[in-house]
């Protein structure tokens, strides 16, 4: 994510610590870090400073959202993967699912897959769920600047979880017609996740 915030920064340099806040959280749905905002010159401190005036809110440990930009349907799924505090965190199994619109899945937490080494000593917020993988770069796809795991790898993850077969199989199909998979893709996925199975009709 901070790849993209440098090339966004090559072509911009706001005038003012909050200036920088803002173009920041612009790009993030709202939403900064204090890290991300330190790394363009921000100090800390400058923060706190802003959230104690109104500036900002402070929504979960080192992260703000600026109230001057509206939320949206992304917003949470953007706070959820700035969380962890590191730049590997993704959004996976069933909440994947609902960002891509291909599953009648409504999970109750939002899955994050961090890295494998990924350890804290705060406790997780309820609405999280973590799961540790150490992902490869063709595993990470982007919807609206929000990192979240490959159609495929989602499908694989879903599988391990032991997500039931409708819900897998209503996935595949529904992501062959959304153009995420090919026809051949698809098939070939659906007798990996549910040997035996058929494709169904459209």
């Amino acid at each position: 994510m901070d790849h993209l915030l440098h090339i966004y920064w090559a072509t911009r340099m706001p005038t003012t610590a909050y200036d920088t806040v803002v173009a920041i959280a612009k790009e993030q749905h709202g939403l900064v870090t204090t890290s991300q905002a330190r790394q363009q010159g921000v100090n800390p401190h400058t923060i706190k400073k802003m959230a104690r005036r109104g500036n900002i809110e402070r929504v979960s440990w080192g992260v703000y959202r600026v109230p001057s930009i509206p939320l949206t349907s992304y917003s949470e799924y953007m706070e959820a993967v700035l969380w962890p505090g590191n730049d590997s965190t993704t959004i996976s199994y069933e909440s994947a699912l609902t960002m891509y619109g291909v599953s009648d899945v409504s999970p109750g937490r939002i899955h994050l897959t961090v890295p494998e080494s990924y350890r804290t000593h705060r406790d997780v917020p309820k609405r999280l769920e973590l799961h540790h993988a150490d992902l490869e770069p063709g595993d990470i796809h982007r919807i609206e600047g929000v990192p979240v795991t490959t159609f495929e790898r989602t499908i694989r993850d879903c599988q391990r979880a032991h997500i039931g077969s409708r819900l897998l199989r209503q996935a595949i199909e529904e992501g062959r017609r959304e153009g995420y998979l090919t026809p051949d893709r698809a098939k070939r996925l659906l007798q990996e996740v549910l040997p035996g199975s058929a494709p169904g009709r459209s």
